[in-house]
């Protein structure tokens, strides 16, 4: 399929970008898509539901950002995030799928996958870490294998993150340029700079063979960040059929009268230094004491 069916613009062709969504509505959508994350993971919970979410595209296209917002308020308990490192030794001999399979979620739990098993319909491919052979056996045995997920009750939903070609250098640049940013730039991703087109040619092959009607691809159109959250969070949500769960109602039992106990002598114990209190237009630090911490 080309660039163009499957929503990865061409290099250069951004005449019909949307505008950049304004701050104040991209926070107010945001925090009422994350209230409503909040009551799917009750739901998922409270209902034993296995739901993956895949986060797939170019580097730099944010699909981290959007993981980060996902779960944000969500309990690390019921979602969890997997972000493979590169295979050992031994899984290198295994089946390709093995690994992954270990981080599926059991009843009650949210996986998202930074990155899942379509690295070896990217980077694998484009960079040369597999063989034709390898390529091609993936191709026919990915669509078997999520229509085994989906037929045992995952929830599958698989994102694709598009990022045009300035708007990925950009972002190369801001982060080169900030120390704080800098880890997230790799060799493999300034190279994949110069193999852009070999990874369109390798999505749209994957996309040809894993778009299936039990498990298809969505596009997310991600050169506005913002847009590309609250719409990724927003179209997840719809597709998952969660309802709001009563919780039982909570009660705060009162404190009970003292037994005489007495707090140690706080010179006793090693406390933190108090560096909030040597910053400018800081107030003096509470006494702390009486106030019923152990």
């Amino acid at each position: 399929m080309s660039e163009e069916n499957r929503g990865e613009r061409p290099a250069h062709t951004h005449g019909d970008r949307p505008a950049r969504l304004p701050r104040k509505a991209y926070e107010r959508e945001l925090l009422r898509l994350q209230e409503q994350l909040v009551i799917m993971q009750e739901w998922v919970r409270s209902r034993g539901v296995r739901l993956v979410v895949l986060f797939e595209g170019r580097d730099a296209a944010g699909k981290g950002g959007a993981i980060k917002r996902v779960t944000e308020y969500l309990n690390p308990r019921v979602a969890r995030i997997a972000a493979l490192p590169a295979p050992t030794e031994r899984e290198r001999t295994q089946w390709y799928f093995q690994r992954y399979v270990e981080h599926l979620p059991a009843a009650g739990e949210v996986v998202l996958f930074d990155r899942s098993w379509y690295n070896r319909a990217g980077v694998e491919r484009v960079m040369g870490f597999c063989t034709e052979e390898e390529h091609a056996r993936f191709l026919r045995q990915c669509p078997v294998f999520e229509r085994l997920l989906v037929e045992d009750g995952i929830l599958l939903r698989k994102y694709w993150f598009s990022v045009g070609d300035e708007e990925q250098e950009r972002r190369f640049r801001a982060r080169m340029e900030d120390p704080m940013k800098r880890w997230k730039l790799s060799p493999m991703d300034l190279e994949s700079r110069a193999r852009w087109e070999a990874y369109s040619r390798a999505k749209d092959e994957m996309f040809a063979r894993t778009d299936i009607p039990e498990s298809p691809w969505f596009v997310v159109e991600a050169d506005d960040k913002r847009r590309a959250r609250v719409n990724m969070i927003a179209h997840l949500l719809s597709t998952v059929p969660y309802h709001e769960v009563a919780e039982p109602e909570l009660h705060l039992p009162p404190r009970p009268p003292s037994t005489g106990y007495r707090r140690p002598p706080k010179q006793t114990q090693t406390y933190v230094p108090d560096h909030a209190a040597t910053l400018p237009g800081a107030g003096k630090p509470g006494k702390g004491a009486g106030d019923g911490r152990p």
